[in-house]
C-alpha cells in the first residue's frame, strides 16, 4: 500500500511544491466527479415544476472554475494575498441571469464551491470525503422527507349557486375527507349568477381523490369542481 501510495506520489506529483501537469489534470477530474455527484445528487433530490438543467450545469461549472482559481492563488504563495483580493472582487461581480427558485438552490451553489476549493487547496482527500459524506446525509434525509411541514396536499375550485350556504353544506364532506381546509378566496363569476371558492386542503386519503371530488358535486349540483396538487401544477380531477 505504500508503495503504491509512493508510486502514485511520483507519478502524479503530489510531493511537489508547485503543481504540476499530471497533478493539474487530476485535479480538475477530481473536481469535475465531485461536482457530477452534487449536481446528480441535486437532481435525485429537486421536488418541484421547473427544474432548471442549466442550473445543475452551472454547479458543474461552477465548482471546477473555483477550483482553478484556487490553484491560481496557490500557485505563487508570495503573492496570495494580493491574489486573494482579486479573486474576492472578481466574485462581488458574479450574479446570476435567473433568480435561484429555491432556498436549497442557494446551499447546493457553496456546496460546489466548497468542493472546488478544497481540491484547489491540495486538499484531496478531504474534499473528496467531506463531499461523500455530506451528499449522503442530504440523500437520506430527502428520502425520509425529514421536517416535512404539515401542508395543503391540494388546491380545490368549487362553483356554487348563490342560493348554497357553503358553510354549512360542505361542512360534514370536509370533516369526512379532510384533514383541514382554508378557505382563501371567494369570487363572483358569469355575471354574478354563480360564485367561484378556492380552497387549500389536505386529504386523509390522498391516493382517492376522485372519491371526494364526486361528493362535493352531489353537494354543489353538479357544478364544476376542480382539484389540484398544492406541489406542482398537475390537474388530477376536473
Amino acid at each position: 500500500m505504500n508503495q503504491l501510495q509512493e508510486f502514485l506520489y511520483e507519478v502524479i506529483g503530489f510531493n511537489q511544491s508547485t503543481l504540476s501537469i499530471q497533478e493539474i489534470i487530476y485535479a480538475i477530474l477530481l473536481c469535475f466527479g465531485l461536482n457530477w455527484l452534487i449536481a446528480s445528487l441535486y437532481k435525485q433530490t429537486y421536488r418541484g415544476g421547473d427544474f432548471s438543467q442549466d442550473y445543475v450545469h452551472t454547479l458543474l461549472i461552477l465548482g471546477t472554475v473555483i477550483a482553478v482559481i484556487v490553484m491560481v492563488v496557490q500557485t505563487d504563495p508570495s503573492k496570495s494575498q494580493a491574489t486573494g483580493f482579486a479573486v474576492f472582487a472578481a466574485f462581488s461581480l458574479i450574479r446570476f441571469r435567473a433568480s435561484v427558485g429555491q432556498a436549497r438552490d442557494i446551499g447546493f451553489i457553496f456546496f460546489a464551491m466548497s468542493a472546488g476549493m478544497g481540491v484547489g487547496a491540495r486538499h484531496y482527500w478531504l474534499a473528496t470525503v467531506t463531499t461523500i459524506l455530506v451528499c449522503a446525509i442530504i440523500y437520506l434525509f430527502s428520502r425520509a422527507d425529514a421536517f416535512a411541514p404539515v401542508r395543503a396536499s391540494h388546491r380545490l375550485r368549487v362553483r356554487v349557486t348563490n342560493d348554497i350556504d357553503h358553510d354549512l353544506v360542505f361542512r360534514e364532506c370536509f370533516e369526512k375527507y379532510l384533514y383541514d381546509q382554508e378557505l382563501i378566496s371567494v369570487e363572483s363569476i358569469q355575471a354574478g349568477m354563480m360564485t367561484e371558492l378556492r380552497y387549500l386542503v389536505h386529504l386523509k386519503e390522498v391516493s382517492k381523490p376522485g372519491e371526494f371530488v364526486a361528493a362535493i358535486q352531489q353537494l354543489n349540483g353538479n357544478n364544476r369542481v376542480l382539484l389540484s396538487s398544492a406541489v406542482t401544477s398537475r390537474t388530477l380531477t376536473d
